[in-house]
């Protein structure tokens, strides 16, 4: 049979988890292949660009939208489990799960926002399902943009669930290799130089804010999954003053409190940076990404053919 559609895998995914057991991806892709009794030839089709099948292709996306609902979560790097809302999800819906059916949840419906720009108003709280346009109402130029952010939250997750996974050295390099991309720390060798403090799943370390170093920004990162709280921030407000520092730099793999946020508001002097931020200025900058394909797109030049 050709491979089904993303949606289609949803619901298996789920009934595959129901056991409570922890799967790798491996396995999952194994298990769905066998049930769906696809044949050598069906794994092999390849997606348009050629760069991943689409088996695969669409597994990851049904495995991307049910975690984002909350409804499957990633306890390890490559793996997945069910919660308890996915098993309530398998519960009210016996034959079929889809992308309309996760409207319900509010982390699902915020994704979905984040990749659209759409805004939520109480209609769309009262009416769910019509929150999200369908691609017949979209122009090209809108489903082309729709789907270049979809792209993108889902790389953005993957980044943040890699950066998780780094030692502290591979942690530490990849800090300096973003600040220096950004502009900051002059060189890489540099901004190595400058860090280097390891420990507590972290770094700390100062770095030049401008190339001759005539301002110095400290830093601290740290490769968390916790919550930053205020104790956090206030902790590291003393840490520069103590370095004589006048800015600071809280980068983490995970995110802040409200309080966390406050706190640094407060001091005035901190910038913020949470793991989300991190993956989309690892993907802005070009850090731990690869471009494979460009596209062009075109518009007509209309002073062009009022000066012919």
């Amino acid at each position: 049979m050709a491979v089904p559609d993303y949606q289609t895998f949803m619901r298996p995914l789920l009934a595959l988890l129901s056991d409570g057991q922890t799967r790798t991806m491996r396995e999952v892709h194994a298990a769905l292949a066998e049930q769906f009794h696809l044949t050598e030839a069906d794994l092999a089709e390849m997606l348009p660009s050629g760069r991943q099948s689409t088996f695969m292709n669409r597994v990851g996306w049904a495995k991307t939208y049910l975690v984002k609902a909350g409804t499957l979560s990633s306890p390890q790097r490559a793996s997945v489990a069910i919660t308890p809302r996915g098993l309530a999800l398998l519960q009210r819906f016996p034959e079929r799960v889809t992308a309309k059916d996760l409207m319900q949840f509010d982390e699902f419906m915020a994704f979905q926002q984040a990749k659209t720009g759409s805004v939520r108003t109480d209609a769309d709280t009262a009416r769910p399902h019509s929150s999200e346009a369908s691609p017949e109402s979209l122009s090209p130029e809108e489903q082309f943009s729709s789907l270049y952010a979809e792209l993108n939250a889902s790389l953005a997750a993957e980044l943040l669930a890699q950066a998780q996974g780094l030692t502290p050295a591979q942690f530490e390099r990849l800090v300096v290799e973003v600040l220096v991309a950004m502009g900051y720390g002059g060189s890489v060798r540099d901004a190595g130089q400058a860090l280097g403090r390891s420990g507590d799943n972290g770094v700390d370390g100062l770095i030049k804010q401008d190339p001759l170093g005539l301002d110095r920004i400290y830093l601290q990162a740290k490769r968390w999954r916790d919550t930053v709280h205020s104790p956090e921030i206030r902790t590291f407000s003393g840490s520069l003053t103590y370095h004589k520092a006048s800015k600071g730099v809280f980068i983490t793999t995970s995110t802040f409190s409200e309080g966390a946020r406050k706190t640094a508001a407060q001091i005035g002097n901190i910038i913020l940076i949470d793991g989300e931020t991190l993956a989309r200025l690892m993907i802005d900058y070009g850090v731990g990404v690869s471009t494979r394909e460009t596209y062009r797109i075109r518009r007509v030049d209309s002073e062009y053919f009022e000066e012919l």
